[in-house]
C-alpha cells in the first residue's frame, strides 16, 4: 500500500485545507508545554552531552564533531585508525586518547571592533579590514604589546548585512554579501549568475563611504543559487530555514518525540541535515510527498523520514479517520508490540464491511484486560480477514461487497479451499512473505485462519454487528474450529551426530569467525544454552553481573519470566563461567569505546551482558530473537545436519537428565517449567530409559526396622547424618533380585549370599520404582489368601505377616507419587528374567561356539576389564 493512500487527506471535499489544518495541528503541539523548547527555533542548537543527538566526540573532553558516522572526531579517527593497525583495542584507545580544543570559524565570532562584521581571525577576533591594518602596523615594527592600545584607538567599520543565502544566519564578510563559507561555496560551484565586485571596490569605493555596485552575468540565476544552497554544518546544528511552513513543523515535532521514545535508534546529525537539505531542494510541502531515493537521498534518510510519518499518523488521525483510511494504530489504544510499529495496514481486506468488522474486533481486544502480549494474536487475525475477503472478491456475488447476500455454501466453500490449499501446499490467495514471495497455506496457517475467522463472527453475532451487516447467521455458524490439528508435537532431542557437531570446537569457532564477526555474542549464547538448558530468550537477556561465586561455586543467574521466577540461580561449570567472565571484559570494552567511560557499579549491573547498538542509547538493550536466529540458521544449514532449532538443545538436556537419574519433579524445577505435564513434553524416552529411572528410586524393603523408607530420589538432598545411618552406597553398587536390589556389597561383589537369598526377610534387600507392580501383584496375592482363610485367626496371621511388606508398597508408591512417577511406574510390565540377562538372551551365540571359545581371550578380556574398572562377573551376568 502506498504511503500517500493512508495519509490521504484529512477532508476529501476541501482538499485546500488539509496543510492548513495539518500545520494548525503541530504548531499547537509544538507551542505546548510538553514541547521541548529547543527544537523550537528555525536553527535548532544541539547541546553538548545530549543522549539522544550526541554529536561530540566520543573521547572525553574533546570538543571536536564526529566525522562520517564514526562516534570519533576526524583526528581522533585518523590515530584509531593507525594504532588499530598495531593492535590497540578501541576501549584502549579511547580511555588513553587526548581531547581536543574545537576549531573556532570565523563566522562563529564577531570582530571585536566592528559589532557588524565577522572576524576573520578566530584568536584576534578581528575582521578583515582590521586585521589587514594590524598586519601592516606589525609590519611596520609595531611593538606587539600595543595591541590594546591600538584596538582602543581604532573605530568600528559597517557591515554588509546578514549572509544573502537564505538558509545562512551569518553575517557576510563582504558586498558581495556572503559569509566566508557560502563565499568559498559559491566559488566551488562555480559562480552562478556571475556575481562580483568591481576592481579595487575598496580604493574606489568604501573607502569613501560609497556603496559598492555589485556586478551579475545572470543575477536570477545567482538568486537562485542563494535560494538552493546549503546550510553551513556548524557543530551541534540543526539549521530549518528555507524549509516549507508545514515540512519545518513536522521535522521539530518528529526530532521531539524520537527523544520520547523508549528505544529511539540512532540519528546522527549528518542524516537529519542531509533529509532537511533534501526536502529543501526539492521544495518539499510535506513529508508526506516525500518520495524516498529522490535527490539523492541515502537510505538512512528515508529511515527517519519513514519513522516521523509513523508519528505523524497518530497526530493527523484520530481513531475514527484511521478506520475510514484502513488502517489501526495500536498506539491509540496505548498498545506498542515488542520490536512492532504501531501501524497495522488492513487494506488487504477487499470489502469495507469485513475491513470495518475486523477493525472493531481489533478495537475492542486492544481495549479489552486480555489484550495480547505479543502482535501473534493480532497478525492471525488480520490474515485470517484477507484470506477470506480475498476468496469473497472471487467467488461470492458482488464481490462480496453485499454481507446481505452471502449463505451458507459460501463460507462452506471457504472452508474447502483453506483445507485443499492445505492438503496441495498450494500459495494462499492474497498473504505475501515479507520477501513478497507466496506464502503457502500449511497445517497451522490454515488453523490460525479457521481460528480467527470464528472468533471475528461469533464475536460480530454476539454484539450484533452482524444483524446490522445482514449478514446470515448460517454464514457465520459454519465456520469451524482449527480442531486438534493446531496441536504441536513435542520437539526431539539433537540425535548424537547433531549434538556432536553443534559443539564441535571447530564448528563453534565458525559460528563466531563467519556469522557473527563483530562478536555480539553469538556463540556465547549457544554455549550457555547448551549447557544450561536455559530457554535462548533467558540467556540473550540476562544482566552483565548474571554471574558470580557463592561458597566458592559458580552461580548463573538469569531470569525465567514465562513462568513468573525472577533471579534464579543454577550452578554453572567452570568452563562456562569462564566464558561468560569474558563476555562480560568485552561488554565493558564496548561500553568504553561506545560512550568514551567506564561505567560505574551501579551503571554495570543495569547493562546487558549481550547488549545490541540498534534503538540503544546507554548499553541496557539486549540482542533480539530474531538477530540470534539469523546466525543459527545460515550455520545449521551450511553443515547440511537437516532442519534443526535451538529448543531441541533444551528437549537433549532434559532427556539426559531423565537418563542419569533425575525425575521430573527436578527436570521441572532445573529448566523452569510450570508443571510435570510440561517436563513431560520434554523429556524423550523408551521404556528401558524410564525403568533405568525408577530404579534410582529405593525405598526400604520389609526386612528392614523402617520398612518403605524413601532411601534414594528425595527431592532435596540428604544430610549427612542421614547419609551416614543409611550405610548405603547409591551409586548404582547393587545387584538385581527377585522384587528389588541386593544392596550387600559381598554378594554385588561377586560372593554367596550368606542368607540362602532369604531377599524379602533381609535388611539389605531394597525396593525400587521399578518394582511396584510386581509388589502390588504380591499383595493382591496375600489379601486372596487371607480372605480364603478358614477363619479369622488364620486371616489376621497372614496380615500381621505381610504388614512390613505392606508398609515398604506403600512408602514406594508415596515415594513415587510424589516424585509424580506413579502413573510411569504402573505402567510398566512384571520384570522379566530377559532383564537381568539381556546379553545373553539378545544375542544369537549357540553354545557349541561358546564353549569353543579360547581359554586366552576369555583372560585377556578379563584382565581387560578388570583394568577399565569394570566386574567380568557383572558383565557376564
Amino acid at each position: 500500500m502506498r504511503r500517500q493512500e493512508y495519509l490521504r487527506p484529512l477532508f476529501d471535499e476541501r482538499p485546500d485545507r488539509v496543510g492548513r489544518d495539518r500545520l494548525e495541528i503541530l504548531t499547537a503541539l509544538i507551542g505546548g508545554p510538553s514541547f521541548d523548547p529547543v527544537y523550537r527555533p528555525d536553527i535548532i542548537e544541539i547541546p553538548r552531552g545530549h543522549a539522544i543527538y550526541r554529536w561530540e566526540c566520543v573521547v572525553a573532553s574533546c570538543e571536536r564533531t564526529r566525522t562520517g558516522g564514526s562516534d570519533l572526531c576526524s583526528e581522533h579517527q585518523r590515530q584509531w585508525t593507525f594504532d588499530s593497525e598495531r593492535g590497540v583495542g578501541r576501549a584502549a584507545f579511547v580511555a588513553a586518547a587526548q581531547g581536543l580544543e574545537r576549531h573556532v570559524g570565523a563566522e562563529a565570532a564577531i570582530c571585536r571592533i566592528c559589532p557588524e562584521r565577522p572576524a576573520a581571525h578566530s584568536d584576534l577576533r578581528l575582521c578583515q579590514r582590521h586585521l589587514s591594518r594590524w598586519v601592516a602596523l606589525k609590519n611596520e615594527g609595531d611593538d606587539s604589546d600595543s595591541f590594546a592600545v591600538w584596538v582602543s584607538g581604532e573605530g568600528p567599520c559597517p557591515g554588509y548585512g546578514p549572509c544573502s543565502a537564505v538558509v545562512c544566519a551569518d553575517l557576510a564578510d563582504s558586498p558581495l554579501g556572503l559569509c566566508s563559507w557560502h563565499g568559498s561555496r559559491y566559488r566551488r560551484d562555480g559562480r552562478p549568475g556571475n556575481a562580483a565586485m568591481p576592481h579595487s571596490w575598496w580604493q574606489r569605493y568604501e573607502k569613501f563611504g560609497k556603496t559598492v555596485p555589485i556586478e551579475y552575468g545572470d543575477q536570477a540565476a545567482f538568486r537562485r543559487w542563494c535560494a538552493a544552497v546549503p546550510a553551513h554544518p556548524w557543530p551541534g546544528q540543526i539549521n530549518l530555514r528555507g524549509l516549507r511552513p508545514l515540512v519545518r513543523a513536522e521535522i521539530q515535532w518528529g526530532l521531539f518525540v524520537h527523544t520520547r521514545r523508549a528505544r529511539p535508534s540512532r540519528w546522527d546529525l549528518g542524516w537529519i541535515r542531509s533529509l532537511v537539505t533534501t526536502c529543501r531542494t526539492l521544495e518539499v510541502n510535506s513529508l508526506v510527498d516525500f518520495e524516498f531515493g529522490t535527490g539523492g537521498s541515502a537510505g538512512f534518510t528515508g529511515a527517519i523520514a519513514k519513522e516521523i510519518l509513523h508519528e505523524l499518523r497518530l497526530v493527523y488521525f484520530t481513531p475514527q479517520e484511521a478506520k475510514d483510511a484502513g488502517f489501526l494504530e495500536t498506539e491509540h489504544f496505548g498498545v506498542l508490540f515488542p520490536h512492532r510499529m504501531s501501524h497495522l495496514d488492513l487494506t488487504g481486506i477487499p470489502q469495507r464491511w469485513l475491513r470495518e468488522l475486523t477493525w472493531d474486533y481489533l478495537a475492542g481486544l486492544l481495549r479489552s484486560p486480555r489484550c495480547p502480549r505479543s502482535a501473534g494474536p493480532i497478525d492471525g487475525l488480520r490474515r485470517a480477514a484477507v484470506e477470506l475477503g480475498a476468496f469473497l472478491e472471487v467467488e461470492a456475488p458482488g464481490s462480496g461487497h453485499d454481507p446481505a447476500v452471502l449463505r451458507e455454501e459460501h463460507a462452506q466453500r471457504f472452508v474447502a479451499d483453506q483445507r485443499h490449499r492445505e492438503r496441495e501446499g498450494l500459495p494462499s490467495l492474497a498473504v505475501k512473505r515479507p520477501d513478497g514471495t507466496e506464502s503457502i497455506v500449511t497445517t497451522t496457517t490454515r488453523s490460525v485462519v479457521f481460528n480467527a475467522v470464528r472468533k471475528l463472527m461469533r464475536d460480530a453475532l454476539d454484539t450484533g454487528a452482524a444483524e446490522a451487516l445482514g449478514l446470515a447467521r448460517e454464514f457465520i455458524t459454519v465456520f469451524p474450529p482449527a480442531g486438534a490439528t493446531t496441536g504441536r508435537t513435542a520437539r526431539r532431542p539433537f540425535p548424537d551426530e547433531v549434538a556432536r557437531a553443534l559443539a564441535d570446537e571447530a564448528n563453534l569457532a565458525g559460528l563466531a569467525a563467519t556469522y557473527d564477526v563483530n562478536d555480539n555474542g553469538a556463540r556465547d549464547i549457544w554455549e550457555t544454552a547448551v549447557t544450561t538448558g536455559r530457554r535462548i530468550g533467558e540467556v540473550i537477556k540476562v544482566r552483565w553481573d548474571c554471574i558470580g561465586r557463592y561458597g566458592g561455586l559458580a552461580m548463573f543467574w538469569h531470569d525465567q519470566t514465562k513462568v513468573g521466577n525472577y533471579d534464579v540461580a543454577i550452578r554453572i561449570p567452570e568452563r562456562l563461567y569462564t566464558i561468560l567472565t569474558e563476555r562480560q571484559r568485552k561488554t565493558l570494552d564496548r561500553f568504553t569505546a561506545r560512550y568514551g567511560y567506564r561505567p560505574t557499579g551501579a551503571q554495570r549491573a543495569g547493562l546487558a551482558l549481550f547488549p545490541t547498538v540498534y534503538r540503544s542509547q546507554d548499553g541496557t538493550v539486549s540482542l533480539t530473537h530474531q538477530w540470534f536466529y539469523s546466525r543459527f540458521r545460515p550455520w545449521v544449514d551450511a553443515m547440511d545436519l537437516g532442519h534443526y532449532v535451538p529448543h531441541q538443545a533444551r528437549h537433549t538436556l532434559a532427556t539426559s537428565l531423565l537418563r542419569h537419574g533425575a525425575t521430573l519433579t527436578h527436570i521441572r524445577r532445573y529448566l523452569g517449567q510450570v508443571s510435570d505435564r510440561m517436563a513431560e513434553h520434554y523429556v524423550h524416552l523408551t521404556s528401558s530409559d524410564l525403568e533405568n529411572v525408577l530404579q534410582h528410586v529405593w525405598v526400604a524393603g520389609p526386612g528392614t526396622a523402617q520398612p518403605g523408607e524413601l532411601l534414594a530420589g528425595e527431592t532435596t538432598p540428604l544430610t549427612r547424618q542421614q547419609a551416614q545411618a543409611l550405610a548405603i552406597d547409591l551409586s548404582r553398587r547393587s545387584t538385581p533380585a527377585e522384587g528389588g536390589f541386593c544392596t550387600f556389597q559381598p554378594v554385588v561383589d561377586g560372593g554367596a549370599c550368606p542368607w540362602n537369598l532369604d531377599c524379602h526377610n533381609c535388611d539389605k534387600f531394597v525396593l525400587s520404582g521399578a518394582d511396584l507392580l510386581y509388589w502390588r501383584r504380591k499383595r493382591e496375592q496375600w489379601q486372596l489368601l487371607a480372605e480364603g482363610a478358614p477363619d479369622d485367626a488364620t486371616a489376621d496371621y497372614l496380615h500381621r505377616y505381610f504388614e512390613p511388606t505392606a508398609r515398604a508398597i506403600d512408602g514406594l508408591e508415596k515415594a513415587l507419587a510424589g516424585l509424580g512417577l506413579l502413573d510411569d511406574a504402573l505402567a510398566l510390565d512384571l520384570r522379566k528374567p530377559q532383564d537381568y540377562f539381556h546379553r545373553v538372551w539378545s544375542t544369537a551365540f549357540r553354545a557349541a561356539d561358546l564353549a569353543d571359545t579360547g581359554s586366552d581371550e576369555t583372560d585377556e578380556y578379563s584382565d581387560t576389564c578388570t583394568a577399565d574398572g569394570d566386574d567380568p562377573e557383572q558383565d557376564a551376568a
